[in-house]
């Protein structure tokens, strides 16, 4: 009652499968999972004797400080960062004294965030996430609903249509051809969003591992750096200032923006097609369509779908926008506005789940499908003038312009007209056929 985003409000039971991944509590815990395993690549390295390799029971002891962690030890991060007014250096504080805990670790505490800085931590943590969403989440919603629209689409791929050009009638579709177009496009941008790799950023203060060079000058860093870096997997970025430039977030936002515009003009489709008739919804019993007309059953789902994808679409917009822009090596401006990629990600998934719910409420219209196309049968004046192109009329658009356009045209007005027609009988009795 008290939440200020309906995410967390209204839509708390729809964001459930995205908490994991985009919540303060999934931030902290990623954070401790990079800094943890990076714990142990340092460990594992020979140039570094201070630090022993781990045992089986020393590396199961610190798994068990990421598996075990929940809203009780968020809060303990919480309260050292009220001193510290930090968030990493609390998540460090926290670690250190976990840490003292394991057996033969208590002297060798100084290694946790060892010539880091805070986006090191970030940056890693945030890809691990976005990665682990993606997998779990926005990829199987996504091929869910095209798999729902495909089906939809299959099952009507002989199912004649009246369409509209400019909003005015135009040569008859068919209902799965439209639809298809959508699965088309959707599955183009579900293929670059399977394919993409978030990138990660490692290296120190400028990304220059300055201080890591200054304790172990000979160990090869950047070779360190890009196999840790690839065992979150993640792509390694070579050249950074103190920031990872954010461009994967740029790409990510984008391939998202064109996901969400090829849902919202299938929104708007579909609300045309139940506002024609074309298709109806099916009634469920106890839900109201409106406060004052018992009859309506409104077309909510995919209007309910089309603003959400323009909220997702705003941040994902400002994202690509913002985030590859940083001051110099770093500016902080980045920091507040990542922390709302969960909101965009919450919105986009209310709109998915919103036209998922929305197709399968839909029933094709046969009927009145058929009578929309016998209520305009100028319509095959395309076909009857590119017949009579084939049968060499050389004024063959102008004479059923003159015939169409503008005037009321009945079925026995173009039949009279095939009739008059000096082309092949087989032609004729194709086009009458056609007409039937």
């Amino acid at each position: 009652m008290h939440s200020l985003s309906p995410l967390d409000g209204r839509y708390a039971k729809q964001m459930d499968s995205l908490r994991p991944f985009f919540s303060e509590e999934a931030l902290m815990r990623a954070r401790i999972y990079i800094e943890i395993s990076y714990f142990a690549a340092l460990a594992d390295e020979k140039g570094i004797r201070e630090l022993k390799s781990l045992t089986r029971k020393q590396k199961d002891a610190l798994q068990n400080i990421v598996d075990r962690f929940n809203e009780k030890e968020a809060e303990k991060i919480k309260a050292i960062e009220k001193k510290t007014n930090h968030d990493v250096k609390a998540i460090e504080y926290y670690l250190k004294e976990k840490i003292e805990r394991v057996a033969g670790l208590k002297m060798r505490t100084e290694f946790i965030h060892f010539g880091l800085t805070s986006e090191d931590i970030n940056n890693l943590a945030y890809g691990v996430l976005i990665h682990d969403a993606l997998k779990r989440v926005i990829r199987p919603e996504m091929t869910a609903l095209i798999a729902v629209l495909r089906t939809i689409a299959n099952a009507n791929k002989k199912r004649r249509m009246l369409s509209l050009t400019h909003g005015q009638p135009a040569t008859p579709t068919t209902l799965g051809k439209e639809l298809m177009v959508f699965v088309d496009r959707l599955e183009r941008q579900r293929q670059q969003l399977m394919a993409f790799k978030m990138q990660g950023k490692f290296g120190g203060a400028v990304g220059t591992y300055s201080a890591h060079t200054s304790a172990y000058p000979d160990i090869n860093w950047i070779l360190f750096g890009r196999k840790f870096i690839k065992s979150l997997g993640l792509t390694p970025l070579e050249n950074t200032t103190q920031i990872n430039p954010h461009d994967d977030l740029a790409e990510l936002s984008h391939n998202l923006v064109r996901i969400n515009t090829i849902l919202l003009d299938l929104s708007r489709d579909v609300w045309m097609y139940i506002s024609r008739g074309i298709f109806t919804q099916k009634v469920i019993k106890g839900e109201v369509g409106s406060s004052t007309m018992p009859h309506k059953v409104n077309p909510i789902d995919f209007e309910n779908a089309e603003g959400n994808l323009g909220l997702s679409s705003a941040l994902f917009s400002h994202f690509a926008e913002k985030l590859p822009i940083s001051r110099l090596q770093r500016d902080l401006s980045d920091s507040t506005v990542q922390r709302n990629i969960g909101v965009a990600f919450g919105y986009h998934l209310l709109a998915v789940l919103s036209l998922q719910k929305g197709l399968q409420k839909l029933s094709v219209n046969a009927k009145m499908m058929n009578e929309e196309l016998e209520m305009h049968p100028e319509l095959h004046a395309e076909a009857i003038q590119t017949v009579m192109r084939k049968c060499g009329y050389h004024d063959a658009y102008e004479r059923m312009k003159s015939l169409t356009r503008g005037e009321r045209v009945t079925l026995e007005k173009l039949g009279q007209f095939i009739e008059k027609l000096e082309i092949p009988t087989k032609e004729k009795e194709r086009l009458l056929d056609l007409m039937k």
